[in-house]
């Protein structure tokens, strides 16, 4: 006869396992659709003449950003539509319908053929791919952000929620990944520029189909069952009782959005364009120092977790504001591979401050009826306008011979944010998460 203390330790096991497959269902999807939207970023430097025949790179590379800035006009949308449908009908159907919307963009643009075969239809349908993959992102952020955190347990919030970011910067690294598989063991330059580019764009697209597989099997949260019990009103309406919170959300997005998309995404074009490095060079750096960045995040959300959130996001802000100008001027004169690799490592370790922990910050400011659109469009709407622009306006500035005015500018932003950490509560210890 079984006791029932051994039926206990059967329930509670079996529930951490479930636990642990939904996270990382979750996350497997979280990753997926990162890498959907990175591979444009990571192959813009091939296809950039294809959609847009100009002789000068940095104005190739120009209009490429712009569609790039443009598609994250479309993540407020996203971050809307993706919001309410999880806040109404759970964060599972949500998630999963994100990742399908991913796949048919990836689709677009891998089948899309160049300027020369068909002329200006060639950068409108790539422009219509980005807006539908920026739709689907930006449900994703909020979404997944919000899962993740009611997935975890209360006392390693920190550290699950941080598994966004590790997805997020890993669906970056193999992005990057396939890109040096595809440099140096399967295709020359000139056929990576001429059709090799569309290749990741294609495994997107299948990797898409599978993590919709994932989601489609993984659990709803409690907090969502709770709430659907409970009958919450959601909606646009019921987020804006909380208009503290989203001011916050905003505040806390701003300069740590601008930091990360400028160490991280658009820091393969600054080793090009700049610090004159091989395309081959800048992505195999910039893999190897995003790889010890996907690593720091589950550390910090765990330092998180023993000291709080306020502390690391100040570390963050003060840190940010005194090192970017410094950090940016050295590497664009710099020639040593150690000391440029050093530069980027030393950046992206001041950025963990707030990759690690910005989700489960958002998370623990709302209630579960509004947590997932309270999350997503706040975050959406300041990475718009703010993570969205950060490559096209350092290309700007560069092209019009004033590049230090980005340094400043990105200096400028995380100060702001730096303003808005020292004044308000630790979530940690204020948090709207029930256990």
């Amino acid at each position: 006869m079984r006791k029932k203390g051994d039926l206990i330790a059967n329930n509670d096991s079996k529930d951490v396992g479930n636990r642990l497959k939904s996270i990382f269902g979750g996350s497997i999807g979280n990753l997926v659709e990162w890498y959907d939207w990175y591979s444009y970023s990571a192959f813009a430097l091939y296809f950039s003449p294809v959609f847009f025949p100009d002789s000068n790179p940095t104005a190739q590379l120009l209009n490429t950003a712009g569609i790039f800035a443009v598609g994250f006009l479309m993540r407020p949308i996203g971050g809307w539509l993706f919001g309410s449908i999880a806040d109404k009908y759970g964060r599972k159907k949500s998630m999963a319908l994100s990742v399908l919307i991913m796949a048919i963009g990836s689709l677009i643009i891998g089948l899309t053929p160049g300027h020369r075969q068909i002329g200006i239809a060639a950068p409108l349908l790539l422009l219509l791919a980005r807006l539908i993959q920026g739709l689907s992102t930006g449900g994703e952020y909020g979404t997944s952000a919000t899962y993740l955190s009611e997935m975890a347990t209360r006392n390693r919030r920190g550290f699950y929620s941080s598994f966004q970011y590790v997805t997020l910067i890993g669906g970056q690294l193999l992005a990057l990944g396939i890109q040096l598989v595809l440099q140096n063991l399967l295709l020359t330059s000139a056929q990576l520029h001429a059709w090799g580019w569309r290749i990741p764009f294609f495994i997107g697209a299948i990797l898409s189909f599978i993590a919709l597989y994932l989601r489609r099997h993984i659990d709803e949260t409690a907090a969502f069952k709770t709430k659907k019990e409970e009958e919450e009103k959601t909606g646009i309406s019921a987020l804006l009782k909380y208009p503290r919170e989203l001011l916050t959300v905003v505040g806390l997005t701003l300069g740590g959005t601008i930091a990360f998309y400028t160490f991280s995404t658009y820091m393969q074009k600054f080793l090009v364009n700049t610090v004159h490095l091989s395309k081959e060079k800048s992505t195999l750096l910039s893999f190897a120092s995003l790889f010890i960045f996907a690593l720091l995040q589950p550390l910090f959300g765990l330092l998180s977790d023993r000291i709080g959130r306020k502390p690391l996001l100040i570390a963050f802000g003060i840190l940010g504001t005194l090192c970017t100008y410094p950090i940016l001027t050295t590497l664009s004169a710099a020639t040593s591979t150690l000391l440029i690799f050093s530069l980027m490592v030393m950046a992206l370790i001041i950025v963990s401050g707030y990759t690690s922990i910005n989700a489960i910050v958002k998370a623990e400011l709302f209630p579960a009826h509004i947590r997932a659109l309270g999350v997503g469009l706040p975050y959406a709407l300041t990475v718009a306008i703010f993570g969205g622009t950060a490559e096209y306006i350092a290309l700007w500035f560069k092209n019009i011979g004033h590049e230090s005015y980005f340094y400043w500018y990105v200096t400028l932003c995380i100060f702001i944010s730096l303003v808005l950490y020292t004044t308000m509560k630790d979530t940690k210890h204020h948090s709207r998460m029930k256990d």
